[in-house]
């Protein structure tokens, strides 16, 4: 069959496999399990700090935060930091991560996930990508984050860095349409 101009022009193929990924960025499965009264999820399984599961990773700090509907918080970037995070299944964000490290092989790909959407799944996120969420959900959009380092908002020691929301692109942000 032959298209219009326009339609040859505009026309593409959809990829389904899995997109680009990022060195040392890491998603691990969660088992939900459920019964007819609700359903438990094990976060982390911690022996002195350290989480089974997460190779060489040794949590210091928990974290809550929410994002309003429709809120992009990004980008944060860490020199120092691994930051582990989990959304509820009930939630859906899309998260934005970019490989800035310099010389990394992975320097400068750019990857894109849901999290939460009916699944549970830790999101390890290594020192220098640069990550951020948009909440794609109509209520508050919820993250618990494990962290190697205490924070601190001294400037001194403070290890979180920002770069602009659209470092990436806006269109990084938007839905995917097709």
């Amino acid at each position: 069959m032959d298209f219009s101009g326009d339609a040859k022009r505009a026309f593409h193929v959809q990829t389904y496999g899995p997109g680009p990924v990022i060195e040392g960025v890491t998603l691990t499965p969660l088992a939900r399990h459920a019964d007819d009264g609700g359903n438990l999820t094990e976060l982390v399984r911690l022996s002195d700090g350290r989480a089974a599961g997460l190779d060489g990773f040794i949590v210091r700090q928990i974290n809550y935060s929410e994002l309003g509907p429709g809120v992009i918080k990004a980008f944060h970037l860490h020199v120092r930091q691994t930051d582990v995070w989990y959304v509820p299944p009930g939630d859906r964000l899309l998260i934005v991560l970019l490989d800035v490290r310099q010389g990394s092989p992975t320097e400068g790909v750019r990857m894109r996930l849901v999290l939460g959407d009916g699944t549970s799944r830790l999101l390890r996120i290594p020192p220098g990508v640069a990550h951020g969420a948009r909440n794609l959900g109509p209520g508050p959009g919820r993250v618990i984050y494990f962290t190697d380092l205490h924070f601190s908002a001294e400037p001194s020691s403070c290890d979180e860095g920002r770069l602009p929301w659209d470092f990436a692109g806006a269109d990084v942000w938007e839905v995917t349409r097709g």
